[in-house]
């Protein structure tokens, strides 16, 4: 079966959220091997959001249970240049399945635009009322630029592992098998993370 890595590749060009940090490498050759530093967010690239990112006291990325992570996924193609995806769209797709991830025109994209598309509190409701224990989205943010942090606070408070800024132009809707892990960040609200599809449906 194919795996497709729908993890965008984290350099100094990766798309940035306005007032996140631009990442940063830096390589040095010492000889006999080299030695990079690198200077990154818990949100650079391809990342997960732990419920900690809005959540006083919530849980950090190293809590999230790595089975929230890793099994049946579903992508769920979303048309149209709206910047909002409705409850509509969804709410057919959510059943049979603890993952999802939402592909939009944005996994085209190379540059952050303020239009991007994001769930709307009413899709998120949906996605968290469906027992849905992880969903990922090609855009920035899981939520419209114009939003005030509830989609986020939706999802986050009820458990539900949010990851943003994935690339899915390489798959189509359908059914695979994902493997998403965050690094180990002790305590942290998120993580870069690599996200792997495989080709195993329908089940």
């Amino acid at each position: 079966m194919a795996w497709h890595d729908v993890t965008r590749p984290l350099t100094g060009r990766v798309v940035v959220y306005p007032g996140d940090h631009v990442p940063s490498m830096v390589q040095e050759d010492r000889g006999r091997y080299l030695l990079s530093c690198l200077h990154l967010s818990t949100h650079s690239g391809t990342h997960i959001d732990a419920p900690s990112h809005y959540i006083r006291g919530g849980a950090p990325v190293d809590a999230i249970p790595p089975g929230q992570l890793i099994g049946r996924c579903r992508v769920i193609e979303v048309g149209g240049n709206e910047t909002e995806i409705g409850a509509g769209a969804l709410a057919p797709a959510l059943g049979g399945v603890e993952r999802i991830l939402i592909k939009t025109w944005f996994s085209r994209e190379q540059v952050f635009r303020e239009d991007y598309p994001g769930l709307s509190h009413e899709a998120a409701e949906a996605v968290a009322e469906a027992g849905i224990g992880c969903v990922g989205i090609d855009s920035p943010s899981i939520e419209p630029y114009a939003g005030e942090g509830k989609v986020h606070m939706t999802l986050l408070s009820r458990g539900v592992a949010v990851i943003e800024l994935l690339d899915l132009s390489c798959v189509e809707g359908g059914e695979y098998w994902m493997v998403a892990l965050p690094l180990r960040l002790e305590g942290l609200d998120g993580s870069p993370c690599r996200v792997l599809l495989q080709d195993t449906g329908p089940w």
